[in-house]
């Protein structure tokens, strides 16, 4: 483990390492059978991880193995990949949470660039001063910790007025400082917005996921979405976002038509005559 670490220094793998290693650190890859799997997919279920962080981490030990030790017959039972999480942010929502973070400058502006940006919430809390590019209106989010390049994405008016609002003030090279400090993590502040904003179920990451509905939802095409959110697959985003794009299986749908009545929407007029009407086709 510890040389695949040196290998592959994302922060995925390091947090993947510290729960691995307390229960494999003693088996030799040729131990690994689905026994343990079933065993440690256990123990982490209690202490309360999901099966997505469950499946992350396992991932981590199978790629570590077939890198160092593909020829000792170790056997992987991995959890099941958990459905794709729905919750995301109506834009009347982001701003509920937007004013709820007026008195917390730092927080309400790592709100603007995350959406702004589709970007993770490490890649906001990284960036600098000098990857912001007010000429070309452009923020390049630089590279990740496993040397993987983050995308270059356009400013919104909004977040270009809020960065040169925020760069008259800077105390740091950071984007979003705090006291002229880096900020570390957001999640206890943003955890007091949402409630302040009466919102359920938002996390940081739950941005990111707002910002590629609604571009999906204005119809911008997948391939554009990609690039925004740095998927080097095209099929990954298709198959998460593409159901949230208001012509989504709009060309299937309409072969199944088999009235021809069918096929013609009601007219304004019409339906309100059968409001008026009490009409109910049940």
């Amino acid at each position: 483990m510890e040389a695949y670490l040196k290998d592959k220094p994302s922060d995925t793998a390091k947090f993947s390492a510290q729960a691995l290693l307390p229960f494999w650190g003693s088996y030799t890859a040729g131990q690994i059978s689905t026994d343990l799997c079933r065993r440690y997919t256990e123990s982490r279920r209690k202490l309360g991880r999901g099966d997505g962080t469950i499946l992350r981490e396992m991932g981590v030990l199978k790629a570590a193995v077939r890198r160092y030790a593909s020829k000792a017959g170790a056997v992987f039972e991995m959890p099941s990949s958990p459905p794709p999480k729905d919750r995301y942010l109506t834009k009347a929502e982001f701003r509920k949470l937007v004013d709820a973070a007026s008195d917390t400058p730092h927080l309400r502006l790592f709100l603007l660039v995350a959406v702004a940006t589709a970007a993770r919430a490490g890649a906001v809390l990284d960036l600098t001063w000098d990857r912001v590019n007010f000429a070309r209106r452009q923020i390049n989010l630089g590279v990740s910790e496993g040397n993987k390049r983050r995308a270059i994405v356009p400013m919104t008016r909004g977040l270009e007025s809020a960065l040169r609002d925020a760069h008259k003030k800077r105390l740091s090279e950071y984007v979003v400082e705090f006291g002229g400090e880096k900020v570390g993590s957001v999640k206890k502040s943003f955890a007091k917005a949402v409630a302040r904003a009466g919102l359920d179920d938002v996390t940081p990451h739950v941005l990111r996921h707002t910002a590629a509905v609604w571009m999906a939802e204005a119809g911008t095409p997948m391939a554009e979405i990609a690039q925004y959110l740095g998927h080097s697959k095209e099929t990954v985003t298709f198959k998460i976002y593409a159901r949230f794009s208001p012509d989504y299986l709009r060309g299937a749908a309409s072969a199944l038509e088999w009235d021809e009545i069918s096929t013609v929407p009601p007219s304004s007029d019409e339906l309100e005559g059968q409001h008026e009407a009490g009409t109910d086709d049940d």
